[in-house]
């Protein structure tokens, strides 16, 4: 679907089109009925504001409950507009460096709160099964690298620095030929970075990392491992190199430091699955990344405070 602005404008006005747009991406064979998983005698009712029958409701015959496109998703138990819904998740999916809460704010004219936890919400969409393949497979090529993300010392406002507003720590693995995986890691110890390749990244993969000390003997588990000394070179043998994974990290650095300015380790995880969600659908058009996304938040419910 190469869906661009103008295409999408009429459903960014309409409650009822962007609200059907929704539906035929979350019900492809028809209307479920949530309660029930029921497909038969369902029915719309019509939208009535003076009986305040709000756009989107259904009635299923057989348990005789209403229900909407929104439950179980992430926009379940929002009051925002699906039109503005539709915006925030076209934004994000169109810019390389990520959108700040502060212009969702400024875009759709909500309150600075209800901007930030919408777009939380939408990196929950983005966010994809870890396991849905392995990186590497069928002797593919895949480099690992980490980096710190974080303010400089001498910026760090926080009264105790040793235990606040230090930088986090991030490992990335990218296939050459396919995906990218991002976590972020407590230390870079040989135990933590390799239990943390092995299972994303198949046997038959050949690795390519720097000189690091962590990935010695990284080797036992995969085909083969290639390093790059960078105080010499950075190209070794015109395949043996690290670049793709520096040019991640220098598109989540740049998202960080340019556009949200700062992050907390507490949320930082959603904005990596952000990057990964970019990079791995990079040559993807616009509208196929809205769709992508919209299809995500299917069985997705992130909640503003656990419930009680």
């Amino acid at each position: 679907m190469t869906m661009n602005f103008a295409e999408l404008a009429p459903y960014f006005s309409d409650e009822a089109k962007a609200i059907e747009f929704i539906e035929s991406l979350m019900w492809p064979d028809g209307a479920v009925c949530p309660h029930c998983e029921g497909r038969e005698r369902l029915s719309r009712i019509k939208a009535n504001p003076e009986k305040r029958v709000r756009h989107g409701l259904w009635k299923c015959g057989p348990c005789r409950k209403q229900f909407t496109v929104k439950i179980g998703t992430i926009f379940e138990g929002s009051n925002i507009p699906m039109t503005k819904w539709l915006m925030a998740i076209y934004m994000m999916c169109t810019a390389k460096k990520g959108v700040s809460a502060s212009q969702i704010e400024r875009s759709l004219g909500i309150s600075y709160k209800a901007a930030w936890f919408l777009c939380h919400r939408i990196r929950e969409a983005m966010k994809r099964d870890p396991m849905r393949g392995l990186l590497g497979g069928d002797g593919g090529i895949v480099e690992i690298d980490e980096t710190y993300v974080g303010g400089k010392a001498r910026n760090n406002r926080h009264k105790n620095k040793k235990t606040a507003g230090q930088k986090a720590i991030v490992m990335t693995l990218i296939d050459r030929e396919g995906e990218a995986r991002t976590f972020m890691v407590p230390n870079t110890k040989k135990a933590t970075l390799q239990t943390i390749a092995r299972p994303v990244v198949s046997g038959s993969a050949h690795i390519v990392t720097d000189e690091h000390l962590g990935y010695h003997g990284i080797d036992k588990h995969f085909a083969s491992h290639h390093t790059v000394d960078h105080s010499k070179t950075y190209v070794r043998a015109l395949i043996f190199h690290t670049n793709f994974a520096e040019s991640y990290h220098s598109l989540l650095k740049r998202a960080i430091i340019g556009t949200h300015h700062h992050v907390s380790q507490k949320h930082l995880p959603r904005y990596l699955r952000e990057r990964e969600f970019h990079w791995n659908l990079r040559s993807a058009s616009d509208g196929e990344r809205t769709v992508e996304a919209i299809k995500g938040a299917a069985g997705k419910r992130l909640m503003y405070q656990k419930p009680v």
